[in-house]
């Protein structure tokens, strides 16, 4: 692929390992001085980088604060440049209202906040979600009288980010092998529309999906074992206990009849989500990824809420047409094993945390949308990468972090050939060239039909499988 042209500076927040395996792919695909990009964090991480900072890269240690955002961002970046924040609770409206301001493009991985857990105690579980979040940031640019402006992506990571271009590979896949396999079917000609269209939600409901899974299984492991009191993840430590210590979230499907114990919905907004009174990591699920069966846990993400907006179908004054949409994540042995014990602490992080990377001496992280419910019941579509092929992309990493910074890599092209268009989420971006930048780095991608439902290896329980109740572990 050709280097991409860009005349600004980049700000990276944030020195973290999404961060530091990002840094090598934009210095390999855009075309711009290495000086022109300054990376910010509050700790020392420079002999992390070594390689990066040599090519000439800046590095600051610093921090980004209620109090000094302003004037601190206003030191790195002004009108053409770019912020891309890899860092965690940096308030997401704040920002974006700065860049907007001030004509700067943006890109994050999570819609955070600056402290997201003060005063959690006391609000609901519906005012704890990422629903509250995307909504505040829907508020926020319906008051700007530019709604265009310059661009800025909102969490387009792994999942959410490209979970909702594999979703959209699915379903034309599906539809594709419905016109192929079932030449008599009378829903052919409006398929065939609805692909020279792009009319996904259309798509989506004449293909009969019902429920989408966001399955994650990682099989990473490692030849240091985690020790007592040590919570090891192959990804942010931070982040994965922020929100998976929060309620359950999910895009709640038109199809449903019965709601989950301890449900709430929201009052307000599109209504496509409902949120369950216990937290994610306790809320687990029958999914599938190729390796086979998995369970995975319903921890809160962001697509989740977009995916299952962007698909839903509206008749004159409610839906007629929504999938059921949720993560499904079954992560390393390591990490499983520390949120064990994180539980044991009542929820007090770890001091001591690792995050997994040359010591990694095999597995793969198998992340993809399962989209159920439709003619030839599921359908997988999504990234088989390993650790080995990892490494060979960008050393020191493993396949978790560089299934990030690819879509990371990817929304950043995308905003550079197009920087007026506002705010967005992944759903709001082309497929197709998003695809083209990220593959490369995917590792084996597959789009295939699955002959699974919940049910089928179960004798316990019989009935509709696309049922939410069908899929949830009690």
């Amino acid at each position: 692929m050709e280097k991409i042209k860009f005349k600004g500076k980049i700000l990276v927040i944030g020195c973290g390992f999404v961060s530091r395996c990002t840094l090598p792919l934009l210095l390999k695909h855009l075309d711009m001085p290495a000086q022109n990009i300054t990376i910010m964090d509050f700790e020392d991480f420079k002999d992390k980088i070594k390689d990066t900072l040599s090519m000439g890269v800046k590095y600051v240690i610093d921090r980004i604060t209620p109090d000094n955002m302003p004037s601190k961002l206003k030191e790195f970046v002004s009108s053409g440049d770019m912020i891309i924040d890899l860092a965690w609770n940096i308030e997401c409206t704040d920002i974006l209202n700065w860049c907007h301001d001030n004509n700067v493009l943006y890109i994050n991985t999570s819609v955070e906040l600056w402290d997201p857990y003060e005063g959690a105690e006391d609000k609901p579980p519906t005012e704890r979600t990422l629903y509250v979040r995307h909504l505040a940031i829907r508020e926020m640019v319906s008051k700007w009288q530019n709604k265009k402006g310059s661009t800025a992506v909102v969490e387009h990571g792994a999942n959410p980010g490209l979970v909702s271009h594999f979703t959209k590979v699915a379903l034309i896949d599906i539809a594709n092998k419905i016109i192929n396999e079932k030449p008599k079917d009378k829903r052919i000609p409006e398929l065939k529309e609805a692909i020279k269209a792009g009319n996904f939600p259309k798509l989506a409901q004449l293909t009969g999906v019902k429920v989408i899974h966001i399955s994650e299984r990682d099989t990473q492991i490692t030849n240091k074992p985690k020790e007592v009191n040590e919570f090891v993840n192959t990804w942010s430590i931070e982040g994965f206990r922020e929100e998976g210590v929060a309620p359950a979230e999910m895009g709640w499907g038109t199809h449903e009849r019965k709601l989950p114990m301890g449900a709430h919905f929201h009052k307000y907004g599109p209504g496509n989500q409902i949120c369950l009174s216990q937290m994610g990591i306790k809320t687990w699920v029958r999914s599938w990824v190729p390796c086979g069966e998995i369970t995975g846990m319903v921890v809160r993400h962001g697509e989740a809420f977009t995916i299952s907006d962007y698909l839903t179908v509206w008749g004159k004054d409610a839906p007629v047409y929504r999938p059921t949409v949720h993560y499904a994540y079954c992560p390393a042995d390591c990490a499983i094993n520390s949120l064990h014990e994180l539980e044991m602490r009542w929820f007090d992080l770890q001091k001591k945390q690792r995050v997994l990377t040359d010591e990694i001496i095999s597995g793969k992280d198998e992340l993809g949308v399962l989209l159920m419910g439709h003619d030839f019941d599921s359908w997988w579509t999504g990234s088989l990468l390993d650790i080995e092929e990892s490494r060979k992309l960008v050393p020191h990493q493993n396949a978790t972090t560089l299934q990030v910074a690819c879509s990371v890599l990817a929304a950043v092209i995308w905003m550079v050939e197009n920087p007026d268009q506002g705010v967005c989420v992944p759903d709001n971006l082309p497929y197709q060239r998003i695809m083209e930048i990220a593959k490369p780095y995917l590792g084996p991608f597959v789009s295939q039909a699955v002959d699974w439902t919940p049910l089928k290896t179960r004798v316990d329980l019989q009935g509709d499988p696309w049922q939410f109740e069908s899929f949830l572990i009690k």
